[in-house]
């Protein structure tokens, strides 16, 4: 008698493994499951990030500014570059936070041409708050697993993602 799938992962693997069998699925099982583990996880942060008034681009805007320290200030190019955003794509994040009153331009005293981002107080609130709840939440879900594997697991993604890197890209 087959064994029932323990996950859709495993079914998909199953699958091949009867189709295939010449094939090796355990990359495909390892890597299935970041891909899906990401995308579920994702779309459980994108709601928790709207109870603030903010999806995804908006927290990482916001998130980049409060990592930079007082005054939690970057240039539009700082924050393009960090975010790997076109200035087209930052400038529309950026509209949008300015109106919701989240963030403030001013121009750069260094550089005429040029401007600061800065987070408001009312913008320093919700990204404390939404990171707050972002990683109970991510917390909850690693819960899971015991302390000691979470650390493992964080060990063993970091040398993936290290592999799975272009030569000289940033990871």
């Amino acid at each position: 008698m087959a064994q029932e799938p323990l996950d859709v992962v495993d079914a998909i693997t199953g699958q091949w493994r009867s189709e295939r069998p010449d094939l090796d699925t355990l990359p495909m099982a390892v890597f299935g499951r970041i891909y899906r583990i990401a995308r579920l996880m994702g779309d459980r942060m994108e709601k928790e990030y709207q109870r603030y008034g903010i999806g995804r681009g908006e927290f990482d805007v916001l998130a980049t500014l409060r990592r930079a320290g007082e005054p939690y200030t970057l240039s539009p190019r700082q924050l393009s570059a960090a975010l790997m955003l076109t200035t087209g794509g930052m400038t529309g994040r950026l509209d949008k936070l300015e109106r919701a009153g989240l963030l403030d331009r001013v121009p750069d005293p260094d550089d005429r041409r040029g401007l600061r981002v800065s987070l408001t107080e009312k913008g320093l609130r919700v990204i404390d708050q939404a990171v707050g709840a972002g990683l109970a939440l991510q917390k909850a879900t690693l819960d899971a697993v015991e302390p000691a594997q979470a650390e493992q697991l964080a060990d063993l993604l970091r040398l993936l993602l290290a592999a799975s890197a272009e030569p000289g890209a940033r990871r």
